[in-house]
């Protein structure tokens, strides 16, 4: 890959209570997912994380979650489709809100935790998150985008991530909500992960293993360079995984975040790659 970008969750500091580095994670990342109060975050750090990533010329995504703060949005709530697809509407609109209110725009929108994992294989939960973005987003101006392209999305409009003012969907590679958002007309970024391990399917592993998380800045960059040199991630048992994608996703709650997200950046850089936002 010529051109890659670099994604972090941010904003997901509550109250009195502090999550991640968010200032120094923005001074090296190219697109910010903001949480939206459901599984984190509340109205006055997403309006500061807003100000703080449109000032850096950092591309703003919804980081939509299921209505889980005790959980921090990492467990699965059975929510019917059209109650899902209010929650996911309603966390949108609350950060278009604030990025107006602030001179900015939101570009895109990708799921947090459970809701992302779920909507993987779960058809009438990946239908709803679909379903939320195309009604207020719309769709791409064109046929659409396959996983690691950002079709129409490509350029900022007045609401979102296309000159429609669409909004793009940042998804893993063979979801099936990317591919309901692609039979929708909605551009669809593929995603890699720098601090997440992967089953041999290209799924992550699961939190509650061992082993789920890597925090080794040398091996976490070493891991994404080779991504971005020769498409290829191995996966816990070895078997080499290509994801279609031309994103890259740090944790801003991993421990190390910031390092983590500076040694990625310097090695994609030290290897001849782009770090630029997709939108």
């Amino acid at each position: 890959m010529s051109t890659i970008d670099l994604n972090s969750d941010i904003g997901e500091s509550f109250g009195a209570w502090t999550m991640g580095d968010d200032e120094a994670i923005l001074d090296v990342v190219t697109s910010a997912n903001i949480a939206c109060g459901f599984h984190a975050g509340d109205p006055s750090h997403m309006r500061r994380t807003v100000r703080a990533a449109a000032a850096r010329g950092v591309t703003i995504g919804a980081h939509v979650s299921y209505r889980d703060l005790a959980g921090f949005g990492r467990r699965f709530v059975d929510a019917s489709p059209d109650e899902l697809a209010d929650d996911v509407i309603y966390q949108i609109g609350a950060l278009q809100g604030m990025a107006r209110a602030e001179g900015a725009r939101v570009a895109y929108v990708k799921p947090h935790g459970a809701l992302y994992n779920t909507i993987v294989h779960h058809e009438q939960h990946a239908r709803a998150v679909v379903e939320a973005v195309r009604e207020v987003g719309g769709a791409a101006d064109d046929s659409g985008a396959a996983d690691g392209t950002a079709g129409a999305g490509g350029s900022a409009g007045p609401d979102g991530a296309g000159g429609s003012g669409a909004l793009a969907l940042l998804l893993l590679p063979g979801s099936r909500a990317a591919e309901l958002a692609r039979e929708a007309g909605l551009a669809v970024i593929g995603e890699a992960f720098a601090d997440r391990a992967y089953t041999p399917s290209s799924t992550l592993v699961p939190r509650r293993e061992s082993g789920a998380v890597i925090e080794d800045p040398v091996r976490v960059a070493e891991r994404m360079v080779r991504f971005a040199t020769r498409g290829e991630i191995e996966a816990t048992d070895g078997t080499v995984l290509r994801p279609e994608a031309t994103s890259i996703c740090l944790h801003g709650d991993t421990p190390g975040a910031v390092d983590l997200a500076r040694a990625v950046r310097r090695g994609l850089e030290d290897a001849g790659v782009d770090v630029r936002s997709f939108a």
